[in-house]
């Protein structure tokens, strides 16, 4: 097949849409089908190596959020007329913005079948960012933005069961699918926890922690350091390491301080997937979590497929891969009863032995082989499907050029 994807967001942009297009995409590849991903230009980017053809458009600012940027939907029209010329077999939208709009008009225009992913979930997103407004009404604006833009979709990928039944519930009846990102096994070995603690100055004995993911305010980070607050009092050489960026890491940092715990908490930004992000995977004793909004939660399997035993709360997607408890386990969405399990495994070291190998083994049952597989039944069937879903009125909505 030949797929044409559409995404708002892209590496060098780093967060949990780009690795999973990424990872589909050379999932896709491996089983002998063609991608085109249309993403945007990032400002002063290193030149990146791609996996597969992308097209990078023109992009500006974006207020309030200074890590992404708003593709100019004009020069995605454009190139309209040369994509249509490729032949493709469907468009795979990856993002509800620009990318949303303009994909579902290239579909529509190309006559071939549009299926979109739902990665973030946004009536838990949106109130952080518009914090003037009532926490119900972002919901239900939330809830209606996504209803309006799934119903129009011929398919829709979903990465948890959870996540679709929420959006069953909110009235989208489009044909869904659970296709969850896999895990490349191969990139995910190795890692040097000794060099990493060394270059931080952590000694190799002493009980350490990590997060990986983006800091914000919806990730739910502030629970985790009063969670740490909590071991502290019963084990004082305990050490946080955070490893990301985003728009909270100035309020965490505060926050920290606020709490005493600036002495239990190193923030280490962003980090190369390919080397430093294993080698701080492999640093902790255990990994540790507790968004509520995450739609699957690839960090939690990344920690796992390098041997790192995982404690986390179980909210939408996380519920997935923590509830059956190989190589995690299941912490309540309470601070003393997570750090309870916290402290009794940073004092067990063959329990954490043990989670270490059941971690492994579970990861692997998530093979993006075996994903990307999936997904081309999936997109087979949308295709099959899709003359007799669409309608006339299913025509894009316009959107003007940014």
């Amino acid at each position: 097949m030949r797929i044409l994807m559409i995404s708002d967001v892209y590496f060098p942009r780093i967060n949990g849409v780009s690795t999973s297009i990424q990872t589909f995409r050379r999932g896709l590849h491996s089983l002998g089908h063609e991608t085109v991903l249309i993403a945007p230009e990032y400002p002063a980017a290193q030149a990146l190596p791609e996996d597969g053809e992308t097209v990078r458009i023109p992009s500006r600012y974006l207020p309030r959020d200074p890590e992404d940027r708003l593709m100019k939907a004009g020069e995605i029209r454009r190139l309209a007329p040369a994509l249509a010329r490729r032949a493709f077999d469907i468009v795979h939208v990856q993002t509800p913005f620009i990318a949303h709009y303009q994909g579902v008009r290239l579909a529509r225009s190309m006559g071939v079948p549009v299926v979109e992913t739902y990665h973030t979930y946004f009536e838990e997103y949106l109130h952080h960012y518009v914090p003037l407004l009532p926490r119900s009404l972002m919901r239900l604006l939330a809830r209606r933005f996504t209803t309006s833009q799934c119903n129009v979709l011929d398919a829709l990928v979903v990465p948890s069961r959870a996540m679709q039944t929420a959006l069953a519930d909110y009235g989208v009846r489009c044909p869904m699918q659970v296709i969850p990102t896999g895990m490349e096994m191969n990139r995910f070995a190795g890692g040097d926890g000794a060099r990493f603690r060394a270059q931080l100055g952590i000694a190799a004995d002493r009980p350490t922690l990590v997060h990986v993911g983006r800091v914000a305010h919806e990730k739910n980070i502030d629970f985790l350091f009063r969670v740490l607050r909590r071991v502290v009092e019963r084990r004082a050489e305990v050490m946080l390491i955070v490893a990301g960026e985003g728009p909270a890491l100035s309020h965490c940092k505060s926050y920290v301080e606020s709490l005493g715990l600036s002495a239990h908490v190193k923030f280490v930004g962003y980090l190369s997937r390919e080397t430093a992000l294993l080698d701080c995977y492999k640093a902790g004793d255990l990994f540790v979590f507790a968004s509520r909004t995450e739609t699957q939660g690839l960090v939690l399997l990344e920690a796992m497929a390098l041997g790192v035993p995982v404690v986390s709360t179980a909210y939408m997607g996380t519920a997935d891969i923590v509830t059956p408890q190989r190589g995690a386990r299941l912490a309540p969405d309470d601070e003393q009863g997570f750090a309870d399990i916290v402290v009794e495994l940073l004092a067990d070291p063959q329990q954490r032995t043990a989670m270490a190998v059941a971690a492994r083994e579970y990861a692997a049952t998530w093979s993006a082989s075996s994903m990307a597989a999936k997904l081309v039944d999936f997109y087979r069937e949308a295709t099959r499907a899709a003359p007799h879903a669409r309608s006339s009125s299913r025509a894009p909505v316009e959107v003007p050029d940014a």
